[in-house]
């Protein structure tokens, strides 16, 4: 993962973090159900898009460099990996 990659990733995680917080806040203050509700799926939709980001540049990275080798036991390996990943995420 480039530098820029890795420093983008943690604002969205920083980012993440910080609605986190404001949930249980809104929960602490017994904020209207809906609202934190709403609150949560933001905050799912923020952590989703970090983990695309970091699968992209898995693939472009990882995953590529795998494919080049001309290893086919770590061309298989890999290509597992991110099977497994897909069926997680």
């Amino acid at each position: 993962m480039s530098s820029e990659e890795k420093r983008k990733l943690a604002a969205r995680l920083q980012r993440v973090a910080g609605q986190v917080g404001g949930i249980q806040r809104m929960v602490d203050e017994d904020r209207y159900c809906i609202d934190v509700l709403m609150q949560i799926a933001a905050a799912r939709a923020a952590l989703a898009r970090a983990g695309e980001i970091l699968l992209e540049s898995h693939v472009n990275t990882c995953v590529v460099h795998a494919l080049d080798s001309g290893d086919p036991t770590e061309r298989r390996e890999k290509l597992d990996e991110l099977m497994r990943v897909f069926r997680r995420f």
